[in-house]
């Protein structure tokens, strides 16, 4: 018969062994498609490494991001480096981008017209109000020949030079984009936006950002304290692995481009 030692020490033994076996937690926050759909794919990579990714979902910009700054996020991804810029001079954050991953190309869509030169003088286009989105959006219609910009680093409709056909500009929420396009001519509208309302901009939008040289790569973003972390550096692995590679081409088409 065993002691009640040795019983004793076999227990904490298993339960020392099951304690240094569970897996650690990264929690990241991440727009639904595609960030949280890219996101699944990483979970089983990061299981072999001894994490489980949490993943939470958010419809929104300014809260994943004031969440990672405070801790209660180990990262986020949703970004470009434009955006987190502004945002980082705007709420005083100290947020470091990691990983890129891929490019979410904006693109213009009409549920009225069919082709972007069937516009009328005094439609209405609709384009994101944050800084970052709203300059990007302009520079897409003015790539179009739509309007004309001065040269501004970040635009809004103010500086706007030329308008030939009088359009009308009702800036809005990102997210909230799709769903003007039942009011609007045009909209202009984030990919992962698109997508999340079955808009495909290979195949839906009337004209595309062109990818040449394009500084909108979204990236993993973390607090600048947790840039080097063991949690961050296994993420950005996993993220930026061949199988997250292979996942981006197949399952957006041409919609998304890997980044890395």
């Amino acid at each position: 018969m065993f002691s009640k030692k040795i019983v004793l020490s076999s227990l904490v033994a298993l339960g020392l062994s099951v304690f240094a076996t569970a897996s650690e937690k990264i929690v990241v926050g991440a727009t639904p498609i595609p960030h949280a759909e890219i996101l699944e794919v990483v979970k089983p990579l990061l299981e072999k490494d001894g994490y489980t990714l949490e993943i939470k979902e958010f419809n929104d910009y300014t809260i994943p991001n004031l969440a990672t700054q405070d801790g209660d996020l180990d990262a986020n991804f949703f970004q470009h480096l434009p955006y987190l810029n502004e945002f980082n001079k705007n709420k005083g954050t100290t947020l470091v981008h990691t990983a890129g991953v891929h490019l979410e190309p904006m693109a213009v869509y009409s549920k009225k017209i069919k082709n972007i030169a069937d516009l009328k003088a005094g439609d209405t286009v609709a384009v994101p109000n944050d800084p970052t989105n709203e300059s990007r959006a302009l520079d897409v219609l003015a790539s179009a020949g739509i309007i004309k910009l001065n040269s501004n680093a970040l635009k809004t409709i103010l500086d706007i030079t030329e308008n030939p056909k009088n359009l009308k500009f009702i800036e809005t929420e990102a997210a909230q984009t799709p769903r003007s396009l039942d009011d609007v001519t045009i909209a202009v509208i984030n990919t992962n936006y698109a997508l999340n309302a079955n808009l495909n901009p290979s195949k839906d939008a009337l004209v595309v950002e062109s990818g040449k040289d394009n500084p909108y790569t979204n990236y993993v973003v973390v607090k600048d304290t947790n840039k080097d972390s063991k949690k961050t550096k296994a993420l950005d692995k996993a993220i930026n692995s061949d199988e997250v590679r292979e996942f981006i081409k197949k399952k957006y088409d041409g919609a998304i481009l890997p980044a890395f």
